[in-house]
């Protein structure tokens, strides 16, 4: 399709069934269909004629057809990936009305009409895929329940309807695939409803159905009654698969880059595992290609044994007939004599038949083994590469449980650095406890010796105040007594002095000797007076400070006091002497 080019002017019936051709190849919206990566790429063709090259390569028929197949094989592929992805994204049991799975029995019907032969009836051609579909009950007696429910089913009245019905119970017994290949591998049945070149007589069809096998992984469920699958419109939307060419890939570079790298890991790793594995089912082929030859020379053995002995028994058949011939014509004696040897050769034969059971029989075993050591290395096959997704698994969890080790290990390392500083603190606080102890003791010692001289000076008080209460009673009032006959001497004095100097204004001639004379016995009364005086307010301190705080002072200091104030009451002038 991609060569076609304008060539001629004028068309030619070769080229209008080659146009003709190519617009049933092009049969959506006139697209041409190529790969790019994983996207679809769709050129419109409109500015391309229709006209085939002049090339007669081009006219072939085949070349068409190899184009169509090619097309319906990347939309194939695009349709079952892009399926799968989404249901595992989506994460749900899908049905009937999800875009993506109605877009793939869409692309799955075109695949089954490609090259289908057409059928005459009196109505005129028709062409359906549900005839080929109907072999697959006798291909895979599993598909008979199949077939039977979608024959069952009461709405569908066209083959087309039944067609589509069984592709989608197909899909939901997840044997789609299954029954394709079983399909595709009866090409002489096929060859009845397909033109030879149609896809699914080639090798496109079974690439489709190996791409079927990933859709087991899906979980469908459709309701077949009430749904009109006679008149849907097989129509594939090619939105979903656009991508415009002239985008920049810059933006994805880097994100595409990273995915390959990690799937290049991955495949290296798995192709690793594989190797091991294909050098391990490699050894046990050796040993049975080596066991097989060994079986095949017995087998040969056998065989020969088998030839000698047959061999042998016709020897010895002839020679008994020639033995009963010559005893028919011979004496009796020779008779008996060639009995006995008859006998003989009859007992070794029987013995020979024997053997060749023998044989046979251990030769039938060893076909047997062999084809157990067949299934087994099927099932060792079968068992390997569900070993080899157990290990993916194993190897997922792994990585997690690490994950989850550096995490706990983490969270240990730092609960053992909190434990640590939670001891030091502990011990420091032990110290401070052990000190502290260690100070409530020395402070309970103190506070007992400071009890003690309390209770000492509290007795001493009790003691003192029982000795001096009453000394201390009469000497405070004595100290009162002589402190109010001072108040009342200095009251006299100073009445005196002012009489005296009136005297003296109203006499000033008569005193000028003798005013002297008694001022100076005054003055010399004011210096005894306050001598008197200064002891006198001294010793009154003192008494007031005995009676507040008698504990304090001491016996011998109180006895003094009270001598003091004795000789001060001896010496204090009395009023009427002044």
């Amino acid at each position: 399709m991609s060569a076609l080019t304008p060539p001629t002017d004028m068309p030619t019936p070769t080229t209008d069934k080659i146009t003709q051709a190519a617009m049933e190849t092009i049969y959506l919206c006139k697209f041409r269909v190529s790969m790019d990566g994983e996207w679809l790429c769709l050129r419109e063709l409109d500015d391309i004629s229709l006209t085939p090259d002049p090339e007669p390569t081009h006219e072939d028929p085949n070349y068409l057809m190899a184009n169509e197949r090619m097309n319906l094989m990347n939309m194939a592929k695009l349709s079952i990936k892009g399926l799968i992805e989404s249901a595992l994204n989506l994460g749900r049991t899908l049905d009937s009305d999800y875009a993506p799975l109605q877009q793939f029995f869409v692309v799955m019907e075109h695949c089954l009409k490609h090259g289908l032969k057409a059928k005459k009836t009196f109505l005129g051609q028709n062409k359906s895929f549900w005839g080929p579909l109907e072999l697959v009950e006798k291909l895979v007696p599993e598909a008979a329940e199949i077939t039977a429910s979608v024959k069952d089913l009461p709405g569908l009245k066209t083959p087309v309807g039944r067609g589509r019905a069984w592709l989608r119970l197909a899909l939901m017994q997840k044997k789609l695939s299954e029954y394709m290949k079983a399909l595709i591998n009866k090409k002489e049945l096929l060859s009845e409803f397909y033109e030879p070149n149609a896809l699914m007589m080639e090798e496109e069809g079974a690439i489709i159905a190996g791409l079927l096998v990933g859709l087991n992984v899906i979980d469908a469920n459709f309701c077949m009654k009430g749904e009109d699958l006679d008149s849907q419109v097989g129509v594939i939307d090619f939105s979903m698969y656009l991508k415009d060419g002239n985008s920049s890939k810059g933006t994805e570079g880097d994100g595409q880059i990273t995915a390959i790298l990690d799937q290049k890991n991955y495949v290296e790793e798995l192709n690793r595992h594989l190797n091991a594995t294909v050098n391990n089912l490699q050894a046990k082929v050796d040993a049975l290609e080596k066991s097989n030859t060994k079986l095949t020379e017995e087998l040969a053995v056998a065989n020969n044994r088998i030839i000698t002995l047959q061999e042998e028994m016709e020897r010895v058949k002839e020679e008994s007939s020639y033995i009963l011939e010559s005893n028919r014509k011979g004496p009796k004696q020779d008779r008996t004599a060639e009995g006995q040897a008859l006998s003989e050769a009859r007992k070794h034969l029987k013995e020979e038949t024997q053997l060749r059971l023998d044989v046979e029989k251990e030769l039938e075993m060893q076909i047997s083994m062999r084809q157990e050591m067949e299934l087994a290395m099927k099932m060792l096959e079968k068992d390997v590469c569900e070993k080899q997704d157990a290990l993916v698994s194993l190897r997922q969890q792994l990585d997690d449980l690490r994950a989850l080790k550096h995490e706990l290990a983490f969270k240990l390392q730092s609960s053992d650095l909190g434990v640590k500083q939670k001891s030091e603190l502990n011990s420091r606080l032990e110290e401070k406890t052990n000190q502290m102890a260690a100070t409530i003791k020395q402070l309970e010692q103190r506070l007992r010796q400071a009890e003690r001289s309390r209770q000492s000076a509290e007795l001493d008080n009790r003691l003192f105040k029982q000795d001096f209460g009453d000394k201390i009673n009469s000497l405070q009032l004595e100290v009162e007594e002589l402190t109010r006959q001072r108040n009342q001497l200095e009251l006299e004095l100073k009445q005196e002095k002012e009489r005296r100097l009136q005297n003296d204004r109203s006499i000033p001639g008569r005193g000028s000797q003798k005013p002297e004379s008694k001022m100076d016995g005054k003055h010399n009364m004011q210096e005894e007076n306050v001598k008197l005086k200064k002891p006198l307010e001294e010793s009154h301190r003192m008494c007031v400070r005995t009676a507040e705080e008698p504990s304090v002072m001491p016996v011998q200091q109180m006895n003094c006091l009270f001598l003091q104030v004795s000789s001060l009451s001896e010496f204090a002038i009395p009023v009427t002497s002044i």
